[in-house]
């Protein structure tokens, strides 16, 4: 494991929804967080992103943050040397599904976003238990430091994004898939789609999470990317 490694969080999130992981790949790799919400598009923030990010590095996005993910290997696939994708899709909106944001917009323009947040990540996309209260809470707090404008941002990005499939599907480098069962948002079926695509996918369904493995189950998200950081390189 040599290549640095590169962090996006999804919708509402930072740096935090990576806490675990950063605590402890950071003793092994160079660990950088890259902000997505920069942008209106998936692409402008890939284009934003790509100048500042090294020559070559190991890549892993989660939810919004997988999109940006797929769009920068689109765009530069011979500098990702893996690709770790969490709780996300390579498909985009449906009429219906870009349609279903705009009450999100207008709960932001009015001032209401919790409102907002919790119709884009319910608290019932994440696993139930004790747990799904406190990492709820931690979205919320995430999202409104970001604040009102990035979160729009977002939506916009979200409504507007592209399909993935054709640039997953010349992906030629170890791709970790990491769906958490209780995913409502992005459910087993989808997950599976995702890691069938790829040529060199590999699924791993972690049971005790939801949409936000990485604060529902940081020690199984760490331990799954600690692993796929330490597969070997594929000859392209």
């Amino acid at each position: 494991m040599s290549e640095p490694l590169v962090l996006i969080p999804g919708f509402g999130c930072d740096a935090r929804v990576f806490t675990r992981q950063v605590e402890v790949l950071s003793r092994r790799v160079p660990v950088t967080i890259l902000p997505a919400a920069s942008g209106e598009r998936i692409e402008e923030i890939a284009s934003a992103a790509l100048p500042h990010l090294p020559s070559r590095f190991a890549l892993a996005g989660q939810g919004f943050g997988g999109m940006v993910a797929m769009e920068i290997v689109r765009r530069a696939a011979d500098r990702v040397q893996r690709l770790a994708l969490l709780a996300t899709t390579p498909l985009p909106d449906t009429p219906a599904e870009a349609a279903a944001r705009e009450p999100r917009v207008v709960a932001l323009r009015g001032g209401r976003m919790e409102d907002a947040i919790s119709g884009e990540i319910p608290a019932s996309a994440l696993a139930p238990g004790a747990t799904r209260t406190v990492c709820h809470a931690q979205l919320m707090t995430m999202a409104r430091d970001l604040g009102k404008d990035a979160l729009l941002r977002q939506i916009r990005a979200l409504q507007r994004r592209k399909d993935q499939q054709a640039a997953l599907r010349k992906a030629r480098v170890p791709v970790l898939v990491l769906a958490g069962a209780h995913d409502t948002l992005v459910p087993e079926k989808r997950q599976r789609f995702l890691a069938e695509l790829v040529p060199h996918g590999q699924l791993e369904m972690i049971e005790d999470a939801g949409h936000l493995p990485s604060i529902e189950t940081p020690d199984a998200v760490t331990d799954a990317l600690s692993d796929w950081l330490e597969a070997p390189l594929i000859l392209r």
